[in-house]
């Protein structure tokens, strides 16, 4: 397993390609050797490709605008062919899906994109929120929809421990659940302050991470573990370097 940083972190710093190499030096510096793309400003592929390089730096997992993946696969496919990323991620479901009633529409929708990327080569991601696991009114979850309409080999799950545990429901049991579908893992902790949950850097929170990496550890389909923090307290790029700490600590690297 590599240790990479979610640049969805440090979005208001990539936004253009100066700040995206300034940026791109940090995150190698922390000892990050992996980078998934998400909320970065418009750049050629193949530009942030050779700054990763020059960074020792490898991009392994995208979130991509589900319209372009939609109605514009095959671009995707070639974007991510020159960044050398097989994993193609959807940050979250459109709201429009996230009801029993149009909830079918995502599977008619995403199912020939879904089809192409793996007959490219590469496996669509799909990233978990908390309302994954509310139950519609046939009894299922919309998580457990998902896995019924898509087969593993056409759609991966970005397991998100914070959202799995803001759920109510148990990280290391879903992770068991998913081991088929889950090459990459989103590491974020969470705290609270009085009544509310706040996200923290991987263990500085009350997550039980020393249960969730050995049942990671144990599953041995993980390929990717990608830090997360979509707020901070204090600086991102502090928040990324405690969680790499932390987790190197664990001898995760």
């Amino acid at each position: 397993m590599l240790l990479g940083a979610q640049l969805y972190t440090l979005r208001d710093y990539i936004q253009n390609e100066r700040d995206i190499r300034f940026t791109l030096a940090q995150v190698a510096k922390m000892g990050y050797t992996t980078i998934q793309v998400s909320g970065m400003g418009p750049i050629d592929p193949q530009v942030l490709r050779s700054i990763c390089e020059e960074n020792g730096l490898r991009v392994v997992l995208t979130h991509t605008d589900p319209a372009r993946i939609l109605n514009d696969t095959d671009a995707v496919i070639r974007e991510h062919d020159i960044l050398g990323c097989d994993y193609i991620g959807i940050g979250a479901m459109p709201e429009k899906y996230r009801s029993a009633f149009w909830l079918p529409h995502f599977t008619a929708d995403f199912k020939e994109p879904a089809r192409r990327i793996a007959a490219a080569g590469k496996k669509l991601m799909y990233h978990n929120h908390n309302f994954e696991w509310e139950k519609l009114p046939d009894g299922k979850r919309i998580i457990e929809h998902l896995l019924e309409d898509f087969p593993a080999d056409e759609l991966g799950i970005t397991l998100d421990t914070y959202w799995v545990q803001a759920a109510g429901a148990d990280v290391c049991v879903w992770l068991e659940t998913l081991r088929d579908r889950i090459p990459c893992v989103h590491l974020k902790d969470m705290a609270v302050h009085g009544f509310k949950q706040v996200m923290a850097p991987v263990m500085e929170g009350n997550l039980n991470f020393d249960a969730i990496l050995d049942t990671i550890t144990a599953l041995g389909t993980v390929k990717y573990l990608l830090v997360e923090q979509d707020r901070c307290e204090g600086s991102p790029f502090d928040c990324l370097r405690t969680s790499y700490n932390n987790l190197k600590a664990k001898g995760f690297r």
